[in-house]
């Protein structure tokens, strides 16, 4: 079973599929690696792809206290992949949590991105939401830790922004929600209270997000609300960045979309390679 090892000593798993540029996936709270999989059988043809398991999503390692847990450390973990790889710059695609912590990785380490993919970004982050997401996130870490994974993963992935795609593909739905039930509850908890239930909103790193040198792209569904004005803001706060807003469509873009996803994604890959991406 691969690991590796990030500066704080927490073990990482991870899978590395195919061969030429990397291209590094950092999945959403709901996921995991196998989030990835439509997007890793379609890149890893031209692209040599990695997908790992944030700490607290087995086999990567749990550690018992939410102060192991950060947006800060998730972005530094996205770091130490790289490094213990050793990979010096690859395309970072990210989801949700997962683009968060591209985000952020985008702002302190961008010379170590050949270009960014944040999807389904901005949950919580506007102002008027930014209380009752972090409340939220503390009762969603009580109700895992109390009644388990396959109880929450019930209900969790009943949310509006998610059934979008049980109505067009039920069986990767099927799917999302007994992989969801798999996780640790104790890291799930865990990375709620740590990292969820914490991070700054993104209303308040403008100046930050100003910085950021590296082509980006913004994805988000029209039907994910929560995301629709945070995307608007990076587009409008970094120079160069471009949004694509993909119809009838929630917050798990690349598994409910996959052959749109991929498509954006690829075009977006061949314009920065070539120099041509937005900045």
């Amino acid at each position: 079973m691969p690991t590796l090892t990030t500066d704080d000593g927490v073990k990482l798993y991870y899978e590395e599929t195919g061969s030429g540029t990397p291209i590094l996936f950092v999945h959403e709270f709901a996921g995991d690696c196998r989030s990835w999989e439509p997007q890793v059988r379609h890149f890893s043809r031209r692209y040599r792809c990695i997908a790992y398991n944030a700490r607290g999503y087995p086999p990567s390692d749990v550690p018992p206290s939410p102060d192991s847990y950060s947006q800060q450390r998730e972005r530094d973990d996205v770091r130490s992949v790289l490094d213990a790889l050793k990979i010096e710059r690859a395309h970072v695609v990210g989801l949700s949590m997962g683009a968060f912590a591209t985000l952020h990785f985008g702002m302190v380490y961008g010379a170590r991105a050949l270009s960014l993919v944040t999807a389904g970004v901005g949950s919580g982050a506007h102002k008027d939401e930014y209380a009752r997401f972090q409340a939220d996130s503390r009762a969603n870490a009580k109700t895992m830790l109390e009644h388990g994974m396959a109880h929450f993963a019930a209900s969790y992935g009943e949310n509006p922004t998610r059934v979008t795609m049980k109505a067009k593909d039920p069986r990767g739905f099927a799917e999302f929600q007994r992989n969801l039930a798999e996780h640790s509850a104790q890291g799930s908890a865990n990375t709620m209270l740590g990292y969820q239930a914490r991070r700054p909103s993104l209303y308040d790193l403008t100046a930050e997000m100003a910085r950021i040198s590296a082509p980006l792209l913004v994805i988000a569904g029209d039907e994910d609300p929560s995301t629709i004005e945070p995307s608007l803001l990076i587009k409008r706060t970094v120079p160069g960045a471009a949004l694509a807003v993909v119809p009838k469509t929630g917050h798990m873009i690349n598994l409910e979309e996959p052959a749109l996803f991929n498509r954006l994604v690829e075009d977006f890959f061949h314009q920065a390679e070539l120099g041509r991406a937005f900045n």
